[in-house]
C-alpha cells in the first residue's frame, strides 16, 4: 500500500458565467444612465451588487483531497451528510463483494477506499474525478460543508498489487461564482488477495509423515482405521482388548485378542507457482505490447486463486504447506501448518509478480522427502514440465495445474490464428508427456474440484497411500 501527498488546490478565480453576468450587468447600468432610462439601470444594478457580494465572500483557502483505506478512520457509511457512493472508477467485472474490505488488503470483486475532502470557508461544492489505470474518469458533483467523505468502490477480478484509483477535485464557491484550481492527483495502491474456492477431497502424497494428523497412515498406532485383530502381546494396552472376538475365539479366556489400528499422520504439500508468464485470454496481448483487458483474469490470477484454494483446504485438514516460485530466485517458504502458515502464504502468493524469463535452473528446487508437489503453470514452454518431470522421476507425487485462461481467437484472422495453434500443440504434447509419467493433470478452467477428487480416490487403494508410486 502507498499513499501520495494530499492533493491541494489554492488559487481561486471568477467563473466565466459570473464574469459574463457582471459585464452584462455593468453594461445595462451604464446604458440606463446614458439613455436616461432608470428602469434599464435598475435591471443591471441588482446582478452587479450580487456579483460584488460573491466576489467579497470568495474562498481564500486551499481544498485538500486525500484517498485513504476503507478502515482508516470513520466508515464512509457514517457520513452525516448522506454522501452517495462515487461511481465505480473501473468496472472490471460484474462480480460484487459483500462486507467491508480494507483498501490495503482486499478480495477480488470490490476494493473499497474513501475520499476525504477538506474545504476552505466559502466553498460549497466540489467536482470530484476518479480514474483508474488511465481509463476515462468518473466525475461527480457533490456538496461540501467544510468536510465531506465519499466512498469509492472499484470492481476488479485481478489479484496482487494494483492501483485502487487516482482522485482529483476542483472546488466551487458560493453560487458557482468562483472556481478553484484542480488539485494534484492523489492515488492509492492495494494488495488484492486471492479469494479461495471451496474444494472437496484432495490428493495426498504416497508417504505421510508425523505422529499426528488427519489422515490414516500405513504404520500401526492409534486413532486411525482398523488394522487387524491380533493376539494380546507385551506392549498392548488392556483397553484395546476386543471381548467379543475373545469370547468367540477363546471362550475359556486362555487367549486375549486386541484391536490394532493405523496411526494418524499429516501430509507435506509444496505449492510451486510459475510466475514467469502472465497472459490473458487474448493471444494478441501475449507479446507484451499491450496488457490484457481489466475484465479478463490472467493466468497469474488463476494461479494465485488455485494456490489459495489448495493451501486453505490442506491447512484446514491439518497438513503442512510450503510455497515456492519457479520465476524467482529466493528462499522458498518452508512447509508449516496452522492459521499462522495460512497468513504467511496469503501475501506471499499475492505479491508474486510476472518475472519474465529467469536464468535456467541447473536442477529443480529441493523439496522435503515424500512431499506432494503441485505445479501451477501455463506450460507455454518446457521449463515447468521439465522440473515437474524431474520431481516425478525422483519419486514424488506431482500434480500439474494448468492455469491458462480460455483462449479467444474468433476475432483473429487466419494468419493470427496459426501462432496460437502451434502454441496449443506444444502445450498438449507437454501435458501428455506429464500424464505418461503418472503426473496428475488438472485444468483450472474446468471444474477442478471433480478432477482433484478423482485423483484423491486413486490414492485410497491402500491405507495411507496417496497415489501411484
Amino acid at each position: 500500500m502507498s499513499d501520495r501527498a494530499p492533493g491541494v488546490g489554492g488559487r481561486w478565480t471568477r467563473s466565466r458565467a459570473a464574469g459574463a453576468g457582471a459585464v452584462a450587468s455593468a453594461a445595462l447600468l451604464v446604458a440606463g444612465g446614458l439613455l436616461g432610462r432608470p428602469d434599464v439601470a435598475v435591471l443591471g444594478a441588482a446582478p452587479l451588487v450580487a456579483a460584488a457580494w460573491d466576489l467579497w465572500r470568495r474562498p481564500s483557502g486551499e481544498l485538500t483531497v486525500r484517498l485513504t483505506g476503507w478502515s482508516d478512520g470513520a466508515a464512509a457509511d457514517a457520513d452525516p451528510e448522506g454522501a452517495g457512493s462515487v461511481p465505480d472508477a473501473a468496472r472490471g467485472s460484474a462480480d460484487t463483494a459483500t462486507g467491508r474490505a480494507d483498501a490495503a488488503t482486499a478480495r477480488p470483486g470490490a476494493v473499497r477506499a474513501r475520499v476525504l475532502l477538506d474545504a476552505p470557508p466559502g466553498m460549497t461544492a466540489a467536482l470530484v474525478g476518479v480514474r483508474r489505470a488511465g481509463r476515462d474518469a468518473a466525475e461527480l458533483l457533490v456538496r461540501v460543508d467544510r468536510t465531506r467523505t465519499l466512498p469509492v468502490v472499484v470492481r476488479t477480478v485481478r489479484t496482487g498489487p494494483q492501483e485502487v484509483a487516482t482522485v482529483d477535485a476542483q472546488g466551487i464557491g458560493s453560487g458557482a461564482a468562483s472556481i478553484g484550481e484542480p488539485t494534484d492527483p492523489v492515488g492509492r495502491t492495494a494488495l488484492v488477495l486471492p479469494s479461495p474456492s471451496a474444494l472437496r477431497d484432495l490428493p495426498l502424497p504416497p508417504r505421510l509423515r508425523g505422529l499426528t494428523g488427519a489422515h490414516t497412515s500405513r504404520r500401526p498406532g492409534e486413532g486411525g482405521d482398523l488394522r487387524d485383530v491380533h493376539m494380546f502381546a507385551p506392549g498392548d494396552r488392556l483397553r484395546r482388548i476386543d471381548w467379543r472376538v475373545t469370547a468367540r475365539r477363546a471362550p475359556d479366556l486362555r487367549e486375549l485378542y486386541v484391536r490394532r489400528e493405523h496411526a494418524l499422520a499429516e501430509a507435506v504439500v509444496l505449492l510451486v507457482v510459475d510466475s514467469r508468464d502472465d497472459v490473458g485470454p487474448d493471444p494478441r496481448t501475449w507479446r507484451g505490447a499491450e496488457g490484457p483487458r481489466a475484465q479478463d483474469p490472467t493466468s497469474l490470477d488463476l494461479g494465485r486463486h488455485a494456490a489459495a484454494s489448495l493451501a486453505q483446504r490442506y491447512l484446514a485438514a491439518g497438513d503442512r504447506v510450503g510455497l515456492d516460485d519457479l520465476g524467482a530466485r529466493r528462499r522458498p517458504l518452508p512447509p508449516g501448518g496452522g492459521r499462522r502458515q495460512l497468513d504467511r502464504t496469503r501475501p506471499a502468493r499475492a505479491v508474486t509478480p510476472p518475472g519474465g524469463e529467469p536464468p535456467k535452473r541447473l536442477r529443480p528446487p529441493q523439496i522435503p522427502s515424500g512431499a506432494l508437489v503441485v505445479v501451477f503453470s501455463t506450460f507455454l514452454d518446457d521449463e515447468a514440465s521439465r522440473v515437474a518431470g524431474r520431481w516425478r522421476r525422483a519419486g514424488h507425487r506431482v500434480i500439474a495445474v494448468d492455469v491458462l485462461p480460455d483462449v479467444r481467437d474468433r476475432h483473429l484472422d487466419d494468419r493470427e490464428r496459426l501462432a496460437p495453434r502451434i502454441v496449443r500443440l506444444g502445450r498438449e504434447d507437454r501435458l501428455a508427456e506429464l500424464a505418461d509419467l503418472a503426473v496428475g493433470v488438472v485444468s483450472w478452467r474446468d471444474d477442478p474440484a471433480v478432477t482433484l477428487a478423482g485423483l484423491a480416490r486413486r490414492g485410497r487403494r491402500r491405507p495411507g497411500a496417496g497415489g501411484p508410486a
